[in-house]
């Protein structure tokens, strides 16, 4: 069984913390933008089980298979969290509790939980916060 603390530095050095923002779309009928949140940890091929064992730990998420195409490269696949109820409730909960300790990562989650707050009870996301969300997700992964 994995430990809080392992999760902890698996994130800080394999994981990542997204947001993507997505304008109206007539073809779909919508006037607002629309946000994804994302969590996810990306491993080479051969640590799947290490990622079955992450999908336990947290109780929820996906696993996917990426293709790598670059060269010196090696195929790998990724435990992600994309449900934003789930994030509400298990992923954001969960690194307030345990802390991350690398700068880079803590500052993307830092952001990714104000954007999260930004849209949490806007059920219709207005051009002004998107450009708020905009301005703070050009902050993420520096």
């Amino acid at each position: 069984m994995l430990s809080a603390d392992y999760i902890i530095g698996l994130t800080d050095g394999e994981g990542s913390f997204t947001t993507f923002i997505y304008p109206p779309s007539t073809k779909r009928g919508s006037r607002y933008h629309r946000v994804e949140f994302r969590y996810y940890i990306h491993l080479r091929e051969d640590e799947l089980p290490l990622l079955r064992e992450v999908k336990n730990f947290f109780g929820c998420g996906n696993i996917y298979f990426q293709k790598d195409r670059r060269p010196n490269h090696r195929n790998g696949y990724r435990f992600e969290i994309s449900s934003k109820q789930k994030i509400s409730e298990v992923v954001i909960p969960f690194f307030k509790k345990y802390p991350l300790h690398g700068t880079g990562r803590k500052n993307d989650f830092r952001i990714f939980c104000k954007i999260f707050k930004i849209t949490k009870d806007k059920k219709h996301l207005k051009e002004k916060d998107a450009e708020e969300i905009k301005k703070l997700k050009d902050k993420m992964h520096k």
